[in-house]
């Protein structure tokens, strides 16, 4: 799981104007005019447009004197548009919405982005975009693109724990293997823990802290120096599931601390790993790995820089019963360089070489499979930590839904993963109409 730190960035998206001019492209090979263009389309083109409406809210369940007593409360209003043309796909995803929390009001762009295949073996999406791969079940190793952790300690659906990258994916299907190739031309970090709303653990203070305590980090903006590049090869073998996996960019929340202000910022990364999924005793089963190397600090012995580490994941998915499925996983960090870390480390929080991390999920469907039951648990025996995220969803009819659910997180340091946001844990509920 990616370590969260103190701030919150949202992505920037490419330009409209390149989509647009993308848009204008065959009116303009084609000699016509915008009008032409626009003709042409009446008869070439269908739309989809659906959405929803939503109201959440859920209080803690324990006092944090440090940060408002409601956890979420807001209305959101999302509008999902896809329009399908001869030569492409143009699609915008956005939200609206009120938090009554934070008393501020955005306009958050999931997607916009454009899809087309030059090549019968290639397709390209050029845009804002939720990306995503790896085999784990709300872990993490290969799966490099940003993630929305205030949103999912908070209780917000599921989907906002992918947040989207502003991205060019490029995907070819060979052969020998399928290559999926993105480039970020400018840095999209993950939105994680800056104290603003749910308070953490800070190590120069001491202890943990919220508002009281906001840390500023050091942003990158320099569109194609501070940039990613995301591969991976993909191969079906016999119903075995290969993925190669390569990534150059940044740690996705600011592994490190500059003295000057002080500052948080982004250390330069490199990760190299592999997966593999395939059928096994009547159910599902993965194993993935990651080496992630810290290229800020490559000897270990920088002390505000995150050390290199190499990441394990295996797990195992089958149904248990009618309407009922389970998953087991197990996670390991190894942090490289220890020796060097124990040296300058503060031997009242200092981590484990290895930390090891188990989860759980269950869910069983009832009522003609309109009600989902889940729970899933995390839990860390070495640090002694953990996280349970019980949740139900009632399928009312084909447009209104109701849910609800619990994050409830315990350990006994407050200076562990899980154990920092202990006065984070809260109920909440929902209520959704689509349309």
């Amino acid at each position: 799981m990616t370590v969260i730190s103190a701030n919150n960035k949202k992505p920037r998206f490419l330009p409209v104007l390149l989509i647009g001019l993308l848009l204008l492209a065959p009116a303009i090979v084609n000699g016509g005019g915008l009008e032409d263009f626009q003709t042409g389309l009446s008869d070439n083109y269908r739309t989809e447009f659906n959405g929803f409406v939503e109201a959440r809210g859920g209080s803690r369940l324990q006092t944090d004197p440090n940060q408002n007593d409601a956890s979420i409360g807001e209305l959101r209003m999302q509008l999902d548009l896809s329009s399908d043309f001869d030569w492409a796909i143009l699609k915008f995803k956005g939200d609206l919405l009120g938090d009554l929390v934070t008393e501020e009001a955005e306009a958050d762009l999931r997607e916009f982005n454009l899809a087309f295949s030059p090549l019968e073996m290639m397709d390209v999406k050029l845009g804002r975009q939720v990306l995503t791969w790896g085999t784990g079940d709300l872990l993490f190793i290969n799966d490099l693109f940003p993630k929305d952790w205030e949103s999912f300690f908070i209780g917000r659906d599921d989907e906002y724990l992918k947040a989207p990258s502003d991205a060019l994916k490029t995907s070819f299907f060979l052969d020998a293997f399928d290559l999926d190739l993105v480039y970020v031309p400018l840095f999209n970090g993950s939105v994680y823990i800056d104290g603003s709303r749910i308070s953490y653990w800070s190590g120069m203070q001491g202890g943990v802290v919220g508002e009281n305590f906001i840390f500023v980090d050091d942003e990158r903006n320099r569109v194609f120096r501070d940039d990613e590049v995301h591969l991976r090869l993909a191969k079906n073998v016999s119903g075995l599931e290969l993925g190669v996996y390569a990534y150059h960019g940044f740690w996705k929340t600011p592994e490190g601390v500059l003295m000057a202000g002080p500052k948080l910022f982004y250390p330069g990364m490199a990760v190299g790993g592999a997966s593999l999924r395939t059928t096994m005793l009547g159910g599902i089963t993965n194993l993935e790995i990651g080496y992630y190397d810290s290229l800020d600090d490559r000897e270990g012995t920088d002390p505000l820089v995150r050390n290199s580490e190499l990441r394990l994941l295996t797990g195992f998915e089958r149904e248990l019963a009618r309407d009922l499925t389970g998953g087991f996983q197990y996670y390991l960090e190894y942090m490289q360089d220890y020796d060097e870390y124990e040296q300058t480390a503060n031997p009242a929080s200092m981590k484990d070489e290895f930390r090891h991390l188990l989860t759980v999920r269950l869910t069983k469907l009832l009522m003609n499979q309109n009600l989902r039951l889940s729970l899933f648990a995390y839990y860390s025996p070495s640090d002694e930590d953990g996280y349970l995220r019980p949740k139900f969803n009632y399928k009312v009819n084909d447009q209104l839904a109701i849910d609800g659910g619990l994050n409830w997180f315990f350990g006994a340091e407050e200076h562990t993963f899980f154990g920092q946001f202990e006065d984070a844990s809260n109920i909440y509920a929902g209520i959704r109409w689509n349309f």
